[in-house]
């Protein structure tokens, strides 16, 4: 059964009435088409004024959608190969991070993500996308390999944040993100990032720097989640619709701050009620991208990527 949203529930509710109205059509073989055609105008305006004029909030709960596309769903969908490659050559494998080498449209790229889980054993094993640092010097790792090779980078980032055990402390998260945005910054290869969910403080950066920062419409982008930032201003959650408004933090924001570079369209509704058309639209969007970024040289887009970085943030 499909998990509804708070603001989904009454086009929920009209659906299940055209359900309702075709099946008793059916049943008792009557002509029902008139009332079933404007009930489906109806329901496509619904969908259309509730998605147009959702709040950041709202933004929020969708790029949370327990249902929503994850990084191996978008692997599985756009890649016609895909080899995993496992291990930091340190500590461990972290199953919060996932990347290896994938063939689109014959395309061969280095396609890595943080990877949340569908039930509880997976968000488990997954520590529900919370990378400890050997996710963050894997991740590096096979940028480099993807260097070595020649191959383009995508990201595909879905985080509520790096792991804040003491463990991961102990083990240098910090540095391990901070080693992972030095050396992005320098990749010679094309790098694309994509924010196909949850976009959280430091986690998401540690695979964030890329020529070209993209995110898909229903997800959102902060140095601090909504409920983290009311929490330490109002000693409380209960203010975290009015921090997500504070925050500015959905990608029309985002874009219009200059902080990434353009948006992914997800169909009417959001990317878990169609997986075939989201993940063709940011297929698209990485093979043009790709296209685009191999008519610069490893020296321009260095150039143009450090460049883009350090504007951020400046004001006179």
């Amino acid at each position: 059964m499909r998990t509804l949203l708070e603001f989904e529930k009454p086009i929920a509710d009209l659906e299940l009435k055209l359900v309702e109205l075709k099946k008793l059509a059916i049943d008792n073989d009557v002509d029902v088409s008139a009332a079933a055609s404007s009930l489906e105008k109806s329901i496509a305006s619904l969908k259309k004024e509730t998605f147009s004029n959702l709040t950041r909030w709202q933004r929020v709960q969708l790029s949370r959608h327990p249902e929503r596309p994850y990084t191996l769903d978008y692997i599985e969908n756009i890649c016609e190969e895909f080899i995993e490659v496992h291990g930091d050559r340190n500590v461990a494998d972290d199953k919060a991070m996932v990347g290896g080498f994938g063939k689109i449209d014959g395309q061969t790229v280095m396609i890595i993500g943080q990877q949340k889980g569908r039930n509880t054993k997976q968000r488990q094993m997954r520590n529900f996308g919370m990378p400890n640092p050997e996710g963050y010097r894997k991740a590096l790792r096979l940028m480099k390999m993807a260097e070595k090779f020649g191959k383009p980078i995508v990201t595909l980032i879905d985080t509520p944040g790096a792991f804040p055990g003491l463990e991961a402390e102990e083990r240098g998260q910090g540095e391990a993100i901070a080693r992972n945005i030095r050396d992005m910054f320098m990749l010679k290869v094309p790098v694309i990032c994509i924010i196909i969910g949850e976009g959280a403080s430091g986690g998401a950066l540690g695979i964030a720097i890329g020529d070209r920062v993209l995110m898909l419409e229903n997800t959102w982008y902060s140095v601090i989640s909504p409920e983290s930032c009311s929490s330490i201003l109002w000693r409380s959650w209960d203010f975290k619709e009015q921090a997500a408004e504070a925050l500015k933090l959905t990608a029309n924001d985002m874009l219009g701050n200059g902080l990434v570079d353009g948006i992914i369209p997800e169909p009417l509704g959001g990317a878990h009620l169609n997986y075939g058309l989201a993940t063709a639209t940011v297929k698209k969007v990485i093979l043009d991208t790709i296209s685009e970024l191999n008519k610069f040289s490893a020296d321009e887009r260095i150039s143009q990527r450090i460049d883009k970085f350090t504007k951020m943030g400046v004001f006179q």
